[in-house]
């Protein structure tokens, strides 16, 4: 139920519009007459009561969370889809797998070396079931680590996969795999 401020708040807004809309006049002409009415200007009216403004909060825009070193990690090696691959190439334009990882990382100031072993050794390594977007998938046949891809999330890579072929994400084929996350 309203309070006795809240009507009088209520009342004192009200005529206060009133008076707003009764202080100006415009003439508008009907359609083919010429127009020569004017504006007439302010009518000079004292309000009974001075409605006072509740301050309100401003709104203030959400703002974007920044993205996870892992998404930076997928928007800077999806930048080379398409690109060949070359062995021994580590960018900008080709490729070799742990090129392509090498690159991608230095991009964002992680240094890694030219080897999918070698980065092996320079990672933390985790377990399949705490792999996190922007980890590194080592691929080995139980003697050694043959190739290495960056985990894009929903069992996907990204990767340079062999001569004659070009930087693509696809879905990981074999669970022969080590991952690691970059330090």
């Amino acid at each position: 139920m309203p309070t006795t401020t809240g009507r009088t708040f209520a009342r004192a807004s009200a005529l206060a519009g009133a008076l707003l809309l009764s202080a100006t006049l415009i003439a508008v002409p009907t359609p083919g007459a010429r127009a020569t009415a004017a504006v007439a200007g302010p009518v000079a009216a004292t309000p009974t009561a001075t409605p006072t403004a509740t301050p309100t909060a401003t709104p203030t825009a959400t703002p974007r969370p920044k993205p996870s070193f892992g998404q930076r990690v997928l928007s800077v090696v999806s930048t080379r889809r398409g690109s060949p691959y070359v062995y021994g190439a580590s960018g900008p334009r080709r490729f070799d797998c742990s090129g392509l990882t090498m690159w991608t990382f230095r991009k964002l100031g992680r240094k890694l070396p030219h080897s999918s072993s070698a980065q092996y050794g320079r990672t933390k390594h985790v377990r399949a079931s705490a792999r996190r977007v922007g980890d590194l998938v080592f691929f080995h046949d139980g003697g050694g680590i043959y190739h290495v891809a960056i985990y894009a999330g929903r069992n996907r890579i990204w990767h340079a996969p062999y001569s004659g072929a070009r930087v693509r994400k696809e879905r990981l084929w074999t669970s022969a795999v080590y991952y690691g996350r970059v330090r």
